[in-house]
This record gives C-alpha cells, sequence and structure tokens, in this order.
C-alpha cells in the first residue's frame, strides 16, 4: 500500500534523521518543482550548510563515474557518510535521467553510508540541473559528511559547477588531446585540483607535466587566485592516487577558512539566487496565456517567432506574479 501524502514541512524531521523514505520524498518534490515543497527547502536551507560540496566534472570519456565510484569507496572506509548527485542528461522522450551513474555505482547503493541520485539536465544550461542545489541541502540535512555533484561532461557549459561547490574537481584523461585543447573545452580554468585519471597508462606522465606547465605559466582563473591547483594522478585500476585527492580535499577546505571561502559562499548563493528566480520565472513564463494565439499567428506568417516572444515577454514583465 502506498503511502498517504505528507506535508513537506513534515518530512524535515525524519529527513534530519536520515530516514531515506523521507530524503528521497523531498529530493523527487524539489527536483519536481513542486511549490509545496518551497517552505520546506527554505527551512531546510536554514538549517544546513555543515557538509563539504565537491564539483566533479571533466570531458566525456575522461573516466568521471569510475574515478568518483572509487573515491566514494575509500571516503566510506574513512567512516564518512557520502551523498553523490550524479547530473545526467535528460532522456528525449520522457525527459527524465538516463541513470548510467547509478549502474556504474551499482556495488555501492547497499551501503546505508551512501545516498546515489541521478537528475535529469531538463534543458539547463551550463551542465546543472534546476534543483540540484536544494539536492544539495536536504542531504546536507540528513548529516552526509561529503556530498558530491557529477556533472554531464559536455565540455564548456561546464563552468557552472565552480559556482556551487566549496571544491571544483576536473578530471583528465591520457590521450584525450593537446594542453590547447583542455583550454577551448572551458573548464581549465575552474579547477581547485586536477586530476588526470588512468594513470595506469603509459602516456600519463606527458598530460600531468602538462598540466603543471600551464598552471605554472598562470593559466588559472580568478577562482583560484592565492591557491594553485595541485595535479593528481590517479588509477582506479591500480588503485593509486586517491588518498592524495583527499588530503588535497582538506588542504582546499583549509585554504577556504581564511578570505577565499567567504568569497566563494558569497559566489554559491549569488548563483542559487539566479537559479531560484530563474525556475520562478521560467514557471510563470510557461503558464503565460498569449504562447498558443501567438504561436497561431506565427503558424499563419502573420508575424516572426522572435517579435511574437517580444511581445509575450513585454506582457510578462508588466504583469504581477501570481505566487
Amino acid at each position: 500500500m502506498a503511502r498517504p501524502y505528507i506535508p513537506s514541512l513534515d518530512l524535515i524531521e525524519p529527513a534530519a534523521r536520515g530516514e531515506t523514505w523521507a530524503v528521497a520524498r523531498l529530493i523527487s518534490r524539489a527536483e519536481a518543482g513542486t511549490p509545496e515543497v518551497r517552505e520546506a527547502i527554505g527551512e531546510i536551507y536554514r538549517r544546513a550548510g555543515k557538509a563539504h560540496v565537491v564539483g566533479i566534472t571533466g570531458v566525456p570519456g575522461s573516466g568521471k563515474s569510475t574515478m568518483v565510484s572509487k573515491l566514494v569507496r575509500k571516503l566510506l572506509d574513512a567512516g564518512e557518510r557520502v551523498a553523490v548527485v550524479a547530473i545526467d542528461p535528460s532522456s528525449p522522450y520522457s525527459g527524465g535521467s538516463i541513470l548510467g551513474d547509478r549502474i556504474r555505482m551499482s556495488d555501492l547503493v547497499l551501503d546505508p553510508n551512501v545516498f546515489i541520485r541521478s537528475m535529469a539536465t531538463r534543458g539547463a544550461v551550463g551542465g546543472m540541473a534546476h534543483a540540484a542545489l536544494d539536492v544539495v541541502d536536504i542531504l546536507d540535512l540528513a548529516g552526509f559528511d561529503r556530498i558530491i555533484i557529477e556533472t554531464v561532461g559536455v565540455g564548456q557549459d561546464e563552468v557552472e559547477i565552480a559556482k556551487a561547490s566549496h571544491t571544483t574537481v576536473v578530471v583528465s584523461a591520457p590521450g584525450l588531446g593537446d594542453e590547447i585543447q583542455a583550454i577551448k573545452a572551458g573548464i581549465l580554468e575552474i579547477a581547485d585540483l586536477h586530476v588526470v585519471s588512468k594513470c595506469d597508462r603509459s602516456d600519463a606522465n606527458r598530460t600531468l607535466t602538462d598540466l603543471k606547465t600551464m598552471l605554472k605559466d598562470g593559466l588559472g582563473s580568478a577562482l583560484t587566485r592565492g591557491w594553485l591547483p595541485p595535479v593528481i594522478g590517479t588509477s582506479s585500476y591500480d588503485d593509486q592516487g586517491f588518498e592524495e585527492l583527499i588530503s588535497g580535499f582538506g588542504k582546499h577546505l583549509a585554504h577556504l577558512d581564511g578570505p577565499a571561502g567567504a568569497a566563494r559562499r558569497e559566489q554559491i548563493s549569488v548563483f542559487r539566487l539566479k537559479k531560484a528566480a530563474e525556475a520562478l520565472l521560467l514557471e510563470r513564463l510557461r503558464r503565460h496565456p498569449a504562447f498558443e494565439p501567438e504561436g497561431r499567428r506565427v503558424a499563419a506568417r502573420q508575424t516572426d517567432p522572435y517579435a511574437a516572444a517580444s511581445g509575450i515577454v513585454k506582457q510578462f514583465s508588466m504583469e504581477k506574479p501570481h505566487v
């Protein structure tokens, strides 16, 4: 028998006790954008802020998911509770996530100290689902020590992860291209830590050397000012480099204890505010009654899409919001 509907505010305390069913329900409502959940999300936000949020990105084929699976196992062995939010591409049919990361991490799902959730991008620009940070707060409330956001890995749109995490890890792999291609991908400069995966391969040393040279030449970002991102080689096959990576997390957190941390928290807050405003505006805009009649006018070639859209936006901006 299905559980009766429980108001989102009443789910907060069981979620805070780490009860998986309550955590999952809150996440599902946050991801669906259910208006009823917003007051609960506000209360959860005020109680969250304890977990270390790690963003992991990199180009496709760099071995992110395999590396994350191994990293989670190492963190569990160290006594941590770990959550993974895997931002998957959306299914072109259902709009839901394809769930590739949960399939690859199937050996972890039975551990009571792990929570893995796939989220669809649902067309979100920048590789981040709109509700990703709401989900992070829910998992923070539930007592997870480390929350990993793994993004899709689609090149230059990945920069948003640097605005949403305390520590950003960019994963590269030997043989995926030279240093110029790495810069073009738009992700080199967002890293707090660089990881070169698959370092059991013979060509790994060249990739490690190239990254270190670029960083010494000053090709980092203003986001990392005062912090020289380390370049860490890992191998999931040989079980190498993960202790150094976890140590790198600790060192970066220590760096964030100073002024850099305050700036990073402000950056995350501004990003969060923009995402919330974007979600609310899109929700209102999608319900606008002018779309169908204007769509008929566009179909009849009586106007063009840009002129019609401009008129709808002008009407929209003059209306009072109905929340």
